[in-house]
């Protein structure tokens, strides 16, 4: 879970210079409180989730790597082929 630097004491002070009963500020000042932490939590990706994401796409790339080495001995194979096929008719 993400933690947040929001102060809820220094929130619900300013609600209730402004005003507003104590009781409701600080139940304001929880609720904003959770909503900010649940919006880090939901939105926005941690260290480790950029690891992660990280680790997959090394493997998936070393998957297309050894997948283009195969195509790459391939089309050599058969380039070769046709170079023999012709020289074979012309020769």
């Amino acid at each position: 879970m993400s933690t947040i630097t929001f102060d809820t004491l220094r929130f619900a002070e300013r609600l209730k210079a402004a005003g507003v009963p104590e009781a409701q500020a600080k139940a304001e000042a929880e609720a904003l409180r959770d909503v900010l932490s649940e919006a880090l939590d939901t939105t926005l990706a941690t260290r480790t989730d950029i690891f992660a994401v990280k680790s997959e796409l090394k493997v998936d790339i070393a998957a297309l790597d050894a997948k283009f080495d195969k195509l790459t001995w391939m089309m050599g194979i058969l380039i070769a082929l046709a170079v023999a096929n012709f020289a074979k008719q012309f020769f």
